[in-house]
């Protein structure tokens, strides 16, 4: 199973949980999701970046390459990957205070009531605890 099948499996699970306990082989069904993904994702970039540009450098042909793939990325883990969260799904819900439900950190102030938590993980895995 490729990243957007894992990524599809635990997003699933957590937000789309009645969608999820009905899919009679996950291992199979979130690794064709993910192939069909990536795959869409490829043909995506490729026509998002188009031909190379005259006199274009690498940095410039990197970077342009870069943000078609990203951009890719967006619109098929959208349309794909992440679906909208099931009715009755919720924040809340997360299994840590740090995550959020697309896999990217939400930011946690001082003032946050999960502060201290994820203080304390961030410092284990800086000291290496």
């Amino acid at each position: 199973m490729n990243r957007y099948g894992m990524m599809a499996r635990d997003h699933w699970a957590m937000w789309l949980p009645a969608r999820y306990a009905t899919i009679e082989d996950p291992a199979s069904f979130f690794s064709d999701l993910g192939n069909q993904a990536e795959q869409r994702i490829d043909q995506l970039a490729a026509n998002l970046a188009g031909d190379d540009k005259p006199g274009e450098g690498y940095l410039g042909k990197a970077g342009r390459l870069g943000q078609a793939r990203r951009q890719a990325e967006e619109l098929v883990l959208t349309e794909l990957i992440l679906l909208p969260p099931e009715p009755g799904t919720s924040e809340e819900q997360d299994q840590g205070p740090a995550s959020h439900p697309i896999g990217r950190p939400q930011t946690v102030t001082r003032d946050h009531p999960a502060w201290e938590q994820v203080h304390e993980e961030q410092q284990r895995r800086i000291h290496g605890d």
